[in-house]
């Protein structure tokens, strides 16, 4: 690189007290405007832009290059600081009261013709957007995302470890334990029919760590799982890993909070309130029909089956009812309420009754109703007149369920949330659920999470009544992460293994390195697992968590721009022992 040309300054951290002052300056592009015998160039790098003028009076030189430039080229510049003048700042932007008069131009780079524009925020297929993500990143929305994203990184490194955390790497290749999601696997050519796995969490080895007597350990920490994609998942994600010894729940949760009100502070110059509400598993299902409840609308699940069973409307006849309040909506037209419908059907609802309250209640089943079942049911609602009650009726679960993903949109068409951001702490989850397809009891968390001291006779008697020792943490109803206090006794990890299904046989080869561990001496101990993707994703406002990975895949796990997966050499393939079979077609 030309050194006359090297870089003193960024674009956008220039302002009015830098009048008077030379700089070069380098970046690209971002537009150029030919007027009154002036070329304008917006010179943009990743903190911003500022207007470049070129006048053939000051360097005709220059003037004749500046003629030549097109979008995205990549240029060096030096030039002058002057005050633009009177009418033509641009206030909108923190350089817009000044221009740079450029002395000297250099082209570093020409740019090919766009397959879309990076400065300005159009509507671009997300397969273009990833194939060509180099380009889709210089948008400064993008570019914001990432800087958020370090800035959130450093806030969580320097928090923990003035808590006194470790940073510690843990192995990227280790060994498949299949009792999550699915695993990705990676042939081993030294070792030939065997195969490591990528981790979907570092659990076992950090809870060895604790073993280890390391006392505090945390990791940003890639993991990988090969599970259907959503808005919130990719098949690598990275996670705030923490663990520590000799701590308890309430430990966990001081830590956790400490940490979400620097990261917001820090990053967002946010004071989150301390401490989080607490809210229990079943409480939260009761409610909102969800164990992730977004807290910041006041809209709540009814359950009115005692009182609609009972009246001649067959859709409610043997089935549990649940109903949702939407204040002051009680004159829906009848299209709103065919809009609604449709929402609730593609939720999983069968259908979707109502009840409008006016002077005459109406609805479909409003004609089966008398005085007292219509005082009941405004009670148990806690509505009055003017609302619109809305009722899904399925099996005993399945309705509250329903009804819980139904209430998410009703928030959103109707209401606009109390808050900005609303924690929520969901504890006394159940250690074990019940698998119906499968037929069988799995945990409803992982393993190797501990059951409460006063649930621990039920263990073999009644295992679904069980409560474990641990929490979620819930930001505007996203599961940011989940933790536990963990096994530390191998014999009890031992009986939980054998609830599972597991047997000592079957545990000792799958997580025998755990259990030798455990058996020579472990300390109490708890962590947990943040989303950093998310974490992130919630404070950029962004949809998804793709808007803040510098490379995600497609939804269905494939990158445009590498085109990965894809076909690999045969002599790898041989080195490896492995031969791909064809999918035979019937």
């Amino acid at each position: 690189m030309n050194k006359e040309f090297k870089r003193t300054e960024y674009c956008g951290e220039l302002n009015i007290d830098d009048v008077g002052r030379q700089v070069v300056l380098n970046g690209w592009v971002n537009r150029r405007r030919d007027h009154g015998g002036l070329i304008f160039v917006d010179l943009r790098d990743r903190t911003g832009i500022v207007q470049l003028v070129f006048d053939p009076k000051h360097n005709n030189d220059s003037f004749e290059l500046a003629q030549q430039l097109k979008n995205e080229w990549v240029i060096g510049i030096k030039g002058k600081i002057n005050k633009r003048p009177e009418g033509s700042e641009n206030l909108k932007i923190p350089t817009g009261e000044i221009e740079i008069l450029v002395d000297k131009l250099t082209v570093f780079s020409r740019s090919n013709i766009l397959p879309f524009n990076v400065n300005e925020e159009e509507d671009v297929d997300e397969y273009t957007r990833l194939r060509y993500r180099f380009l889709d990143l210089r948008r400064p929305r993008l570019q914001k995302n990432i800087e958020l994203r370090h800035r959130v990184s450093q806030i969580v490194r320097k928090y923990l470890s003035d808590s006194g955390f470790w940073e510690v790497e843990t192995p990227m290749l280790t060994r498949s334990t299949p009792e999550g999601a699915r695993d990705y696997l990676v042939p081993s050519r030294v070792h030939k029919g065997k195969f490591y796995a990528l981790p979907q969490s570092p659990q076992l080895f950090k809870q060895m760590l604790m073993v280890s007597g390391i006392d505090r350990y945390f990791q940003i920490a890639r993991c990988f799982r090969d599970e259907d994609l959503r808005a919130d998942r990719q098949p690598e994600f990275t996670q705030i890993d923490l663990e520590a010894s000799f701590i308890d729940e309430e430990d966990i949760f001081s830590i956790v909070e400490g940490l979400m009100y620097s990261i917001f502070k820090g990053a967002l110059d946010i004071e989150l309130t301390l401490p989080f509400p607490r809210m229990s598993y079943r409480e939260a299902y009761t409610r909102f029909g969800t164990d992730r409840p977004d807290i910041r609308y006041d809209t709540e699940l009814y359950d009115v089956s005692d009182v609609l069973n009972k009246i001649s409307f067959p859709p409610f006849q043997d089935k549990e009812v649940i109903a949702i309040r939407v204040s002051s909506r009680g004159n829906i037209t009848r299209k709103g309420i065919d809009e609604l419908t449709d929402s609730a059907r593609a939720l999983g609802a069968k259908g979707l009754a109502w009840l409008s309250l006016q002077d005459e209640p109406r609805g479909p089943f409003s004609k089966f109703l008398n005085g007292h079942i219509l005082d009941r049911l405004k009670t148990i609602t806690n509505s009055d007149k003017g609302d619109l009650l809305l009722f899904i009726a399925d099996e005993p679960g399945i309705a509250r369920v329903t009804m819980g993903r139904f209430r998410l949109e009703i928030n959103r068409r109707f209401f606009q949330p109390n808050t900005q951001y609303a924690f929520l702490w969901i504890v006394d989850f159940p250690l074990f659920s019940f698998n119906k397809d499968e037929n069988r009891i799995e945990a409803e968390h992982h393993p190797f999470t501990s059951p409460k001291d006063e649930d621990i006779y039920l263990l073999e008697t009644e295992p679904l009544k069980v409560r474990a020792n641990a929490y979620d943490l819930v930001l505007n109803g996203v599961e940011l992460g989940s933790g536990s206090i963990r096994n530390s006794d191998p014999e009890m990890q031992k009986r939980v293994f054998s609830i599972l299904g597991i047997d000592e046989a079957d545990a000792y080869k799958k997580f025998g390195f755990l259990l030798e561990a455990l058996s020579y001496g472990a300390p109490p101990h708890g962590g947990m697992a943040l989303g950093l993707d998310r974490i992130v994703a919630i404070m950029a406002g962004e949809e998804s968590i793709r808007e803040v990975l510098a490379f995600p895949k497609t939804q269905n796990a494939f990158c445009p721009l590498t085109e990965a997966p894809s076909d690999v050499d045969e002599n790898q393939l041989k080195e490896l022992g492995i031969s791909i079979r064809k999918e035979e077609v019937l």
